[in-house]
């Protein structure tokens, strides 16, 4: 590892040699995984944070639950848009230089929500407000793009899931804090005044512990390459299944508790913390998982389990039954996680087989398996995310039309039943005839996807 220029550089970097790896690369590795997970965990928890905030807006504020659901889709869609850019600014600035920027630019949306929050802001001002936390959502994109590069094929799973469920504790790390402020009788202004200075902590600790990687820079046409290949769209799809499900369930369980089921702000966030605790924790077993059997194996079966969850909430719904509803929201924030470990496995393992396909082979195809899926990676990330604005603006019709969510999860079962067609016609379908008639070039793709 050398120094150049500003920062701190690694000028080679090949975690597929086996032997670099053992010595040098996976100490370098974890190291930065660990700081990342900061980063990233607050980053999660600042644009969460109005998913929690709302909790504490009585009818002093005068907020109708519609004008609610409105603020945290749009605070969602600034989420998952931001994504696309943060993903570049890896290859322009650096994995470890763009840590610390975006871990410190958290300071803006923190510090302005303390300012207006109070009774008497108009609605127009706490949108405006809401929209900056958005940017906590695009640390996900920049971190997961860094950490692709610095672990090899055969621990991506395990990396990428690892790096990507710390990150998403940072929605039950948020509401558990809500939690002690309301039990302590605070107010939305001391949970805000705890993350000012942990976010101060995580920018520091990026400048001093982590790496920026030499080959990774400057590559910003792997973008270009990665918007043309048909895989990230369709990989981007099946995200909004699983990812889309977890942000945007983790805005809406409070409010649809709140709304529908009659519980306060605290017995609300008693029970909003368990599901994406348990999603978040679960999300690396997703990933191990598909290390071990493929991701799209554990991809398909588990969008037969969240239909199946799904169809209970729907009964839990129509019955008005808060346990059986709350059982079976847990159940499906797990199963998210699970899938979201298991599609972020199939990314570089795609266009690997895809590279192999090429004639690539050893590092050459290792690397443009990576140089593509660190950029997919963003744009898929981001396109995931908008599943959450969809998810937000489903309950929020289906709470004007029909006052309660049961629309918006018949609308959830229907999509997840199309996210299963899709993984298994893409991925898994394997016709024998045409098996025997293709090339060996043309099958070789093809009979790889099953182990991705």
């Amino acid at each position: 590892m050398t120094v150049a220029g500003t920062g701190r550089w690694i000028q080679q970097w090949d975690p597929e040699d086996e032997t670099f790896w053992n010595t040098t690369g996976e100490r370098t590795a974890r190291r930065n995984l660990a700081f990342s997970v900061l980063s990233e965990h607050i980053g999660f928890s600042i644009w969460t944070l109005w998913s929690v905030l709302v909790l504490f807006m009585g009818p002093e504020y005068g907020l109708t639950p519609a004008d609610k659901f409105l603020l945290t889709s749009m605070v969602t869609l600034v989420g998952a848009v931001v994504r696309v850019p943060y993903t570049f600014a890896v290859a322009v600035f650096g994995g470890r230089n763009w840590t610390v920027i975006s871990a410190s630019l958290l300071l803006v949306p923190t510090i302005a929500a303390f300012a207006v929050m109070h009774p008497g802001t108009s609605f127009s001002t706490f949108l405006w407000t809401g929209l900056l936390a958005g940017i906590g959502g695009g640390n996900f994109a920049s971190s997961m793009t860094n950490i692709n590069a610095f672990f090899p094929l055969r621990k991506k799973g395990w990396a990428l899931g690892l790096n990507a469920g710390g990150g998403n504790i940072g929605v039950a790390a948020i509401q558990l804090a809500a939690l002690a402020v309301i039990g302590a009788s605070g107010g939305p202004r001391v949970l805000l005044g705890i993350y000012i200075p942990l976010i101060v902590v995580a920018a520091v600790l990026a400048a001093l512990f982590m790496d920026n990687i030499e080959n990774v820079k400057n590559d910003t046409g792997a973008a270009k390459d990665a918007a043309r290949d048909p895989h990230t769209w369709i990989m981007s799809f099946l995200y909004v299944g699983t990812f889309g499900s977890f942000i945007g369930y983790s805005f809406a369980f409070g409010q649809v508790l709140t709304t529908q089921f009659g519980r306060t702000p605290l017995q609300a966030t008693y029970l909003t913390f368990m599901g994406p605790l348990l999603g978040s924790l679960i999300r690396p077993v997703g990933g191990l998982l598909a290390d071990r059997l493929g991701g799209a194996r554990i991809t398909l079966w588990n969008y037969v389990a969240m239909a199946a969850a799904t169809g209970v909430l729907v009964v839990a719904s129509m019955n008005t039954s808060l346990p059986l509803f709350v059982t079976a929201f847990v159940v499906l924030f797990a199963l998210a996680g699970i899938g979201n470990g298991s599609t972020f496995k199939m990314i570089p393992g795609i266009f690997h087989a895809k590279a192999l396909a090429r004639g690539l082979d050893g590092e050459e195809a290792a690397a443009h398996g990576r140089r593509i899926s660190g950029a997919a990676m963003g744009l898929i990330g981001a396109v995931g995310a908008l599943g959450g604005v969809g998810i937000n603006l489903a309950f929020r019709q289906s709470f004007l039309s029909y006052g309660s969510g049961t629309g918006a999860f018949v609308a959830f079962l229907a999509f997840y039943g199309a996210c299963f067609a899709v993984t298994w016609a893409v991925y898994l379908r394997r016709p024998a005839g045409e098996t025997r008639t293709e090339t060996a070039a043309e099958a070789k793709p093809q009979l790889s996807y099953a182990e991705v």
